[in-house]
């Protein structure tokens, strides 16, 4: 594989995982200081941002950038964290 195309791949993986991030520390704040988890806002928030990550690495899966099974761990990773997040924002209540 030629070294271009490796480091567009590093690119978009890290970049990838940069907005899966940005959404998690974005959801935090949120629970943390603006609304809870029951609320209409939090989902929309929530679901909105969700949406465009798995467009963005469907988008990356189709250009062969990432393989469907490494966005589908990255997606799954989130979820799981934001899991974790939502039971202790439950728990603290």
């Amino acid at each position: 594989m030629p070294e271009l195309t490796i480091n567009y791949r590093e690119k978009a993986r890290a970049l990838l995982e940069a907005d899966a991030e940005k959404i998690l520390r974005l959801i935090k704040v949120q629970i943390d200081n603006l609304t809870m988890p029951q609320c209409p806002l939090y989902e929309e928030v929530l679901d909105t941002q969700m949406f465009g990550l798995s467009r963005e690495i469907d988008f990356a899966v189709r250009l062969n950038l990432i393989e469907e099974s490494e966005g589908k761990a990255l997606l799954d990773n989130l979820e799981m964290e934001l899991n974790i997040l939502h039971e202790k924002a439950q728990k603290s209540d």
